[in-house]
């Protein structure tokens, strides 16, 4: 009788490199398919990497001597079969090696090999003694508020952060004096105090009954409504369905900013709570709610885009708020598309999923208009809100202090002498865009970009593609004229003058560098408070935040965003005007919208404010896009490249170019410089493939993919390919 063919583990290794590594499994461990799914631990080289067994098969006899897996890390697979299937998916969609996908999917922890975290969630109740005293405490404080909140029944950590983001140092108060008490439990905790749901408008109660109507089957539905129109009403009433049936609910919001109001308003509603995965969060906290989801002890969570690898075991409603949202698309590394992600896992599961936003993307809008998508409209502002009055400021030839008209100044003193809260909004972060020496013309740039640096405060150039800073230099470095002026107005030059006009009322800086520490973004809106005062920030500003005192939007500029080459430029800026109008005027005080411009003519301006809104420019938009050729009615992808030396680069593009001639009748474009050609000190080209067919282009990458990792010169530069991008920069 024949020896037995041994059988060897196909391991995927977080390597990019698209093929999977065999091992003979661990000593005592025979290699069978319930190993598949779990993580191994195996040398590789010199090193010791964590992957996991996609694969059960007989040796390679051309493979010579293999090396034992020193570890098989988990008593079961990580992954089910349909996050499984999911993710190879994935990987052969947009051409990324299994191993770097599975790596991704983890929370760190689990990535380097650690065991699967205890999932028991603190939870603070009232002792006998804290019971007692709590009518003695002082009123007012906020050890008083949180011992009554915790007099309706006890509360999980995620709870109270929910409540306040301020919520450990009256805890600890509390603490000490013996008044409350944690314990530990896996279970939904019992007391939690609910807010009732308002009365749905009929609008909304249409758009519930038809995701209700769907639950427990695959169904793609975009949720299209004006700002304030109510949408997270239908999440929530139809998450609350989703609840009742047992079931699991995924909600996906694209900023993490938006989380902890997300937290709040969800936890307050819901009957379970609520967790959170997303990169404000520690590892530790990540890889915690990634496991209760996994178990089946977690019912809800709420997450950024990586939240979209969470296990959903019983999965029952897929939600992605603010669909259109380009921080969905990962612009690194593995460049997946976390809401095309959540289609494919929801059509997988056999579960609706909920697509939101008053600017839907136009490839959403397009399946919708196509009846691929169920069109649930939602054309009204909830409750007593109406939409806000639109003001053109035409300012050629009308002076700007720091960027501002007088005629704005004067609607933001009106708005701030009403006791109202005003929204200065411009998308530039930093004192001014550009450093300029007024008697040569000598601007400061980035030594390792081709982009201008960045003023931040009077001393600090700043670079926001590489993040290099150097000090302002003290004379110009060309002529030596002391004649340096800054040129344009970012948010810190707009804080800085509208502080010193309004010294009265609280003003809060909202951009990247203001918001960077946990809760940032929470704790600049309690110190907003609820009186008159002046927010200043990006679009960080324009997405899902509900103010009920801010009445007026105030847009300083949005000039150099109407002629950019990228054909998603006027997609973008569509969406972001109409994003941050949205802000003004969510509750019973009627809103304004002042926008200041130099170009009030221009077709987008003209269509968005006057003719029709943003789906008549949506109609527009998609004739001009057939026409051009551009996606929805074409498909792309991008190699991107970049190198140290000009000849590797060109190199490397020629033999790519050579490897995609008259494939599948794909269109190739010739390599050719990224916009921005330099950066980081890397010089950047790309080359662009394009087909009416998805499938046609997905054929060529599944050849190409593996072809360009054979190329000579790939060793010299660093490549991607950017499946559906996003931008062409």
């Amino acid at each position: 009788m024949p020896d037995r063919v041994p059988s060897v583990l196909r391991v995927a290794l977080p390597l990019p490199l698209p093929r999977l590594f065999d091992y003979l499994p661990p000593r005592g461990v025979a290699a069978s398919a319930a190993l598949v799914g779990r993580r191994v631990r195996v040398g590789f080289g010199s090193k010791v990497l964590v992957g996991i067994v996609a694969g059960i098969d007989a040796p390679d006899p051309a493979a010579g001597t293999l090396r034992e897996a020193d570890a098989v890390l988990d008593a079961t697979a990580l992954f089910d079969a349909e996050l499984d299937a999911s993710l190879r998916w994935a990987a052969g969609y947009w051409q990324r090696a299994l191993g770097d996908v599975f790596a991704t999917a983890l929370p760190g922890p689990l990535r380097h090999g650690e065991p699967l975290p205890d999932t028991a969630r603190a939870v603070w109740r009232l002792t006998e003694a804290g019971a007692t005293a709590t009518p003695a405490l002082r009123a007012g404080t906020r050890p008083r508020a949180l011992a009554e909140r915790l007099r309706a029944g006890a509360q999980d950590e995620d709870a109270l952060a929910a409540w306040s983001p301020q919520w450990r140092t009256p805890l600890r108060s509390l603490a000490r004096r013996g008044l409350v008490e944690r314990l530990w439990t896996t279970q939904p905790v019992p007391g939690t105090p609910r807010t009732p749901p308002p009365v749905l408008g009929a609008a909304q109660r249409r758009a519930v009954d038809a995701v209700c109507a769907r639950l427990g089957e695959f169904a793609p539905l975009l949720l299209d409504g004006v700002t304030g129109s109510g949408k997270t009403e239908v999440y929530l009433a139809a998450i609350e369905a989703c609840l009742a049936q047992g079931r699991q609910a995924l909600v996906l919001v694209p900023e993490i900013g938006l989380t902890p109001q997300a937290l709040r308003r969800y936890g307050e509603r819901l009957p379970v709570p609520v967790h959170a995965l997303h990169s404000g969060l520690s590892e530790g906290e990540r890889a915690r709610a990634w496991t209760a989801m996994a178990r089946g002890e977690a019912r809800v969570l709420i997450g950024t885009r990586s939240a979209v690898f969470t296990p959903l075991p019983q999965a029952g409603l897929i939600v992605i708020d603010e669909e259109h949202d380009a921080s969905y698309k990962q612009q690194d590394g593995f460049r997946y598309h976390a809401r095309d992600l959540a289609l494919v896992r929801g059509k997988t599961l056999g579960v609706p999923v909920l697509l939101g936003s008053a600017t839907p993307s136009l490839e959403t809008l397009h399946h919708a208009m196509g009846g691929r998508y169920a069109w649930l409209r939602l054309s009204e502002r909830a409750g007593e809100a109406i939409a806000p009055q639109v003001h053109v400021l035409d300012v050629r030839a009308q002076p700007l202090v720091d960027g501002l008209s007088r005629p704005l100044r004067a609607a933001i003193a009106a708005c701030l002498a009403r006791g109202e809260q005003a929204l200065v909004f411009r998308n530039r972060r930093g004192f001014a865009p550009v450093l300029l020496c007024h008697d040569c013309g000598w601007h400061a740039d980035c030594e390792r970009c081709d982009s201008a640096m960045t003023l931040h405060g009077r001393h600090t150039l700043l670079c926001h593609h590489c993040g290099a800073r150097r000090r302002v230099p003290p004379a110009c470095p060309q002529c030596d004229s002391l004649g340096l002026v800054p040129q344009g107005a970012g948010t810190e030059r707009l804080e800085q003058a509208l502080a010193a006009e309004f010294p009265d009322v609280p003003l809060v800086r909202v951009d990247r560098e203001t918001t960077q520490h946990r809760d940032a973004l929470e704790k600049h809106f309690a110190a907003l408070g609820d009186g008159a005062g002046i927010l200043v920030g990006t679009q960080m500003l324009a997405k899902g935040h509900d103010l009920p005192r801010l009445t007026l939007v105030a847009i300083a500029s949005i000039d150099d965003g109407l002629f950019s080459a990228d054909f998603r430029a006027g997609e973008r800026l569509a969406q972001l005007l109409i994003q941050v109008a949205g802000r003004a005027g969510r509750a019973a005080l009627r809103g304004a919208v002042w926008l200041q411009t130099h170009h009030p003519d221009h077709p987008l301006l003209r269509t968005l404010l006057t003719g029709g809104g943003y789906h008549a420019f949506a109609a527009e938009a998609l004739a001009e896009r057939r026409a051009a050729g551009f996606p929805p009615f074409a498909h792309l992808c991008l190699l991107r490249a970049e190198a140290t030396g000009q000849a590797e680069l060109d190199a490397f593009l020629a033999e790519a170019f050579a490897l995609a001639e008259n494939a599948f009748g794909v269109t190739r474009h010739a390599p050719m410089p990224a916009p921005m050609p330099r950066r980081a000190g890397r010089l950047r080209a790309q080359m662009l493939l394009s087909s009416p067919q998805r499938g046609a282009l997905q054929a060529l990458l599944r050849e190409l993919f593996p072809r360009l990792h054979a190329l000579r010169e790939r060793k010299k530069v660093r490549w991607s390919l950017d499946v559906d991008p996003v931008d062409l920069y």
